[in-house]
């Protein structure tokens, strides 16, 4: 059941079109991810949905509710983390996790909250001693206060370092297992990959490609390569072997170094047919196609966040 539907949305300023009739929509229990490089309207059509920023045109439904129409019963039932979040650096832990309970009618419990997202021992410290994954977490907590339905996390791992980042990935997917729908703003490549069901791919105003990271990654007909070790006792030169195989378009050697190119699923030939003829190698690695290999053939321009 879809809980989230966008359809035509455009947002202008001024003479500028910032969105251009963006639609999509979101099922109940999946991350779905808006992802795309900054600037292309990502944030913009989060705010919209949220009933943060009134749209030009279009319709939104979160929930069944309109979000500028029944903004107020919208807010009791989702739970917003911004891309740009601040908090007073002397406020305490406990002190604004309680202020934001105050909000609705029916919050979740801060102090299990506190425990669930690993910030007990934080409970008397102030925001501006916490570190970043600790503020994350925080702000997690802070957008499942009010008990929500749908959760929308922009940006959240902007700024950490990879441990944390990692960290932050595993409460993410806790949030969804919680039984919360997540819509997930990110200009992550791997994070996305890692996290999401599905995903628009957004470019300059516009969606361009909706669907799971794999099936978007599936439409991409790039080369990629595989490359391998020859052991000592491989008697055989497998470069004849294998550019005959389907997909293969080019294979070189450089000592006992191989290194074969191809498109498609080439790289199951490769294994299989060096498996076959018994040829013994080490160091075998597959350079997979990626999501920022999908959003270059999608958009005919390389992803720069």
């Amino acid at each position: 059941m879809a809980v989230i539907d966008v359809a035509g949305l455009t947002k202008r300023y001024g003479g500028h079109t910032v969105l251009n009739g963006v639609s999509f929509s979101v099922e109940e229990g999946e991350i779905f991810g808006l992802l795309g490089p900054n600037g292309t309207g990502k944030t913009t059509t989060v705010e919209c949905v949220e009933g943060l920023r009134r749209p030009d045109s279009g319709t939104i439904r979160v929930l069944g509710l309109d979000p500028i129409g029944d903004g107020r019963a919208l807010r009791e039932r989702i739970g917003v983390q911004l891309q740009h979040t601040e908090l007073p650096d002397n406020i305490k832990v406990w002190e604004v996790l309680d202020l934001y309970a105050t909000f609705y009618a029916e919050p979740n419990d801060w102090r299990k909250l506190l425990e669930q997202w690993g910030l007990g021992d934080k409970r008397d410290a102030r925001f501006g001693k916490l570190s970043g994954g600790q503020k994350q977490r925080l702000f997690i907590a802070l957008a499942l206060v009010g008990n929500p339905k749908v959760a929308f996390l922009d940006e959240l791992t902007s700024g950490l370092d990879p441990q944390a980042r990692r960290a932050t990935w595993e409460l993410i997917k806790q949030v969804r297992a919680s039984g919360v729908t997540v819509v997930l703003v990110s200009h992550f490549m791997d994070e996305v990959e890692e996290l999401c069901d599905r995903v628009a791919v957004f470019d300059r105003g516009g969606i361009v490609a909706t669907g799971s990271p794999a099936e978007l990654i599936d439409e991409v007909d790039a080369e990629h390569q595989v490359r391998f070790t020859l052991m000592a006792g491989a008697a055989d030169d497998p470069v004849a072997l294998l550019s005959g195989l389907p997909g293969v378009s080019g294979v070189t050697r450089d000592g006992d170094r191989v290194s074969v190119t191809g498109r498609g699923d080439f790289a199951t030939a490769v294994t299989s047919a060096l498996a076959r003829n018994l040829i013994p190698v080490a160091n075998l690695r597959i350079d997979k196609r990626t999501l920022d290999d999908a959003f270059t053939t999608l958009t005919g321009r390389s992803f720069h966040p």
